[in-house]
């Protein structure tokens, strides 16, 4: 099974979805606990030094991931929503500042929901314009977070 990516044509967003073979409590647990978190986010061959997830609303979730070449990208998200093991919001700290140069700033939005013994993940990053979404799938986005979504599921198998 591999994710799914839409980019509709007349909405700033990138819809991606997976289908899991586990418990829906488990998937919450592997996406909100940040030990699990820093095992599976990111492309194949990258890592994450630091992982810090305060799971609230309002609360901040730190990361850095680490590239295969070395180089590092510090990553600051605020929770806007979170209803577990249903829904979780976050978006970039920066998103209420006024746009600036560098990567679109964006809300994701992730649901889950059983589906027998599995359970469905969607994804939507939703972005100010069309043209800041497209610019970033050309940045890699979505394989990259593709990526880190089957390294999510290959974990699930070991939880």
């Amino acid at each position: 099974m591999s994710v799914s990516v839409e980019t509709p044509a007349t909405e700033a967003v990138i819809i991606m979805r997976r289908t899991f073979d586990a418990p829906r409590a488990q998937v919450w647990r592997a996406f909100t606990d940040p030990k699990h978190v820093a095992q599976w986010y990111g492309g194949h061959g990258f890592s994450s030094p630091v992982c810090e997830m305060d799971v609230r609303p309002g609360g901040l979730w730190r990361h850095v991931m680490r590239l295969p070449d070395g180089k590092e990208f510090a990553l600051d998200f605020i929770f806007v929503e979170v209803v577990p093991p249903q829904r979780l919001v976050w978006k970039d700290a920066g998103y209420d500042d006024p746009p600036a140069a560098g990567a679109p700033q964006r809300i994701n939005t992730v649901t889950f929901e059983e589906n027998g013994g599995g359970t469905d993940l969607k994804l939507v990053t939703t972005f100010r314009s069309i043209e800041d979404r497209d610019m970033t799938v050309k940045m890699g986005f979505t394989h990259i977070v593709s990526q880190g979504i089957e390294r999510l599921a290959a974990l699930l198998q070991t939880l």
